[in-house]
């Protein structure tokens, strides 16, 4: 008689079939084992700890909803990583959002309680910096250097080819010192 293998034993592969079945302990170990990944490049794409609560929470979610699309033809990180770097991007974009309506009212956006980063920290004042970049740059650098991806597999989580990844660091790296520079951090 053949024995299952322990959730903690089990592969991403294993988990995610099983999950597709309908298995909610298996998508819940799939979820504890990714989680930290998730948060990690939602912070480092948004810099503030609540904003990365709340993005890896809507990835959560919206991984519940699609991990029976997943058709594993990539790496299931790299795939996670498409979903955590959409769901910055749209909380992004509805925080513009917000922030134009708030704007046409004539009141100011407040603040959520954080206190402010050392300035003296040149690792936080270039990841302030990576975040200044335009979309692509920063995508590119953030997994790169941030979650020390290939340019192969950036390429494939950015769905471009790999010599763009590399001219998207090429400008960003040019934009930092820069924007570094006028910083004074250089």
């Amino acid at each position: 008689m053949a024995m299952m293998l322990d959730d903690s034993e089990a592969s991403d592969a294993e988990l995610i079939g099983r999950a597709k079945g309908g298995d909610r302990g298996a998508f819940g170990k799939l979820l504890e084992r990714h989680y930290g990944f998730v948060y990690r490049a939602a912070y480092r794409w948004c810099g503030r700890k609540a904003d990365a609560e709340d993005i890896a929470q809507d990835v959560c979610v919206r991984l519940g909803r699609a991990i029976r699309d997943y058709q594993g033809s990539g790496a299931f990180t790299t795939w996670l990583y498409a979903m955590t770097l959409n769901a910055a991007r749209d909380m992004m974009r509805k925080r513009a959002r917000d922030t134009a309506k708030t704007d046409a009212y004539g009141a100011y956006a407040s603040i959520a309680g954080e206190a402010p980063t050392e300035a003296d920290d040149p690792a936080e004042a270039l990841w302030a910096a990576v975040r200044m970049l335009p979309d692509k740059q920063r995508d590119a650098v953030l997994l790169v250097y941030g979650e020390g991806l290939n340019h192969a597999a950036a390429a494939e989580v950015m769905a471009i080819s790999e010599t763009t990844v590399s001219w998207h660091i090429h400008e960003a790296r040019k934009r930092l010192k820069v924007l570094m520079r006028s910083a004074g951090e250089v």
